[in-house]
């Protein structure tokens, strides 16, 4: 068993990957068709029609000239490829725990299991997936695949990313020039789902959100999950009393009341998330609010279920 994940609460799961199973195979198979699909209408070609299917895709046209039923298959939706970016950046692994487990995930924990159950997913459609880490810089990319071994090694590379950062580790944030690179290096008409708090080192936010229009710009489906722990990061809510916050990306420190900062924290976060929102649903991105607080199933399984109704 994985000595990250808590032995008392898991003790029936083997792995990461066997928990993401439990977590796809008890709830999110139950939906009545899959939450994903391809983008593109072009016709790839029939096939006969097999006792039990979906009578979605069946060509009426051609069992007129023919009276055999066939199925019309296209390509995209014959070969899905997902690309799962996490933000790897220190600030990610906030809140700092000595043993992150499902009921006290920081964010790097709580992307973690999220992208191992739709990992799983994929691989349970027969899906092509594919990994990429960032802080700063790149750290892993792995082109989407479909084989059980490449999911295995996937697996493997999520759980790596399941312990407390060191103290003195820095890696800073670089969303916008990793995303610029990644655009391009992911294949075409893919869907992109990304994981971040979205806490660039740089105060220009046009440059972010100008990386998120690049993947749209290639055909590119995107969902992006901002992960932030809401009480903190987004509602400021500290003791009012002398405090120390310390910027775990760039080491500074600064001391003061919450009270002097909370009033203007607050209205800068506002205003990036109301630019945020917008742009989003400008590019067509699918904005997921995942509060750490919440739970990642409680997350997940409410936004697969609300996907699931609109395909």
């Amino acid at each position: 068993m994985s000595e990250n994940l808590d032995q008392s609460r898991l003790e029936q799961f083997s792995s990461l990957e066997f928990l993401a199973r439990q977590v796809v195979e008890g709830f999110i198979t139950g939906l009545h068709k899959s939450p994903f699909h391809g983008f593109s209408v072009e016709f790839a070609e029939h096939r006969l029609y097999n006792t039990g299917e979906s009578i979605r895709n069946i060509d009426w046209k051609l069992y007129g000239r023919t009276d055999r039923l066939y199925i019309k298959r296209y390509e995209e939706e014959t070969n899905l490829r997902c690309q799962v970016l996490i933000d790897n950046s220190s600030s990610m692994y906030y809140p700092v725990l000595e043993k992150p487990d499902i009921d006290h995930c920081n964010k790097i924990t709580f992307s973690i299991y999220i992208s191992a159950a739709l990992i799983y997913l994929f691989k349970k459609q027969r899906d092509a997936a594919g990994l990429s880490i960032f802080s700063d810089q790149i750290e892993l990319h792995t082109q989407a695949k479909s084989s059980n071994i490449h999911h295995k090694y996937l697996f493997s590379e999520l759980e790596k990313r399941i312990h407390p950062i060191a103290p003195d580790t820095r890696k800073r944030t670089a969303i916008a020039d990793t995303i610029h690179e990644l655009a391009e290096r992911i294949h075409k008409r893919s869907l992109v789902i990304i994981f971040s708090d979205m806490f660039e080192n740089s105060s220009n936010h046009d440059e972010l959100f100008a990386a998120l229009q690049h993947l749209k710009h290639n055909k590119h489906e995107v969902i992006l999950f901002h992960v932030t722990d809401h009480s903190k990061e987004l509602d400021f809510s500290f003791e009012n009393r002398p405090s120390r916050f310390i910027d775990v990306e760039t080491g500074q420190q600064i001391k003061l009341f919450p009270s002097q900062v909370k009033e203007q924290y607050m209205e800068s976060v506002k205003r990036f998330m109301e630019n945020l929102k917008l742009k989003c649903g400008q590019y067509r991105i699918d904005l997921v609010e995942a509060d750490i607080n919440v739970g990642f199933e409680q997350i997940l399984l409410p936004y697969l279920v609300k996907r699931n109704k609109l395909f």
